[in-house]
């Protein structure tokens, strides 16, 4: 929940080309500019300058390798569903906070509706979760607080369909 993630930015305009190149990128971003340039029909210097141009507008936020989970030994998927009855800032800072200091926690999310937060936990086992779990909750005042092992992952993507 960092400002640069939740940062209320206007949509980037983005031509078919600009929409090509980053589709390709986001399936792999080893391919070669020259590569790039070639398949979506521009210059090698035409694609580097459009690169540029969604680099420093923030379309592109940044270039990494995805791993495989389960291959470095993160075998399990925690979510967590936090409701709090504190809606104040000085709580919402520190919450934040917890959140950044533990690696394990991977995404979270502020939501509407019944849950106020949700929490990806990429961790080793049930045992380590359990530890985590009794960090976090004595860090922070929560209301109420549900977890859930995903027992199977039916789809995972990186690439947004844009």
């Amino acid at each position: 929940m960092t400002e640069s993630i939740q940062a209320n930015r206007m949509p980037v305009k983005l031509d078919d080309i600009d929409r090509k190149m980053l589709l390709q990128f986001q399936k792999d971003a080893t391919w070669s500019m020259d590569r790039l340039a070639k398949h979506v029909g521009v210059s090698k210097t035409a694609a580097w300058n459009r690169m540029q141009r969604m680099l420093t507008s923030g379309v592109i936020r940044r270039q990494v390798c995805i791993l495989d989970a389960e291959s470095v030994g993160l075998l399990e998927t925690f979510f967590i569903a936090v409701k709090t009855n504190q809606h104040h800032q000085g709580w919402l800072e520190k919450f934040s906070a917890v959140i950044q200091k533990y690696p394990e926690i991977v995404e979270a999310h502020r939501l509407a509706g019944d849950v106020d937060y949700l929490i990806k936990v990429q961790i080793t086992s049930t045992r380590d979760f359990d530890k985590l779990y009794k960090k976090i909750v004595a860090e922070i005042d929560l209301y109420s607080v549900t977890s859930s092992l995903s027992m199977e992952v039916l789809k995972q993507e990186s690439a947004l369909p844009i």
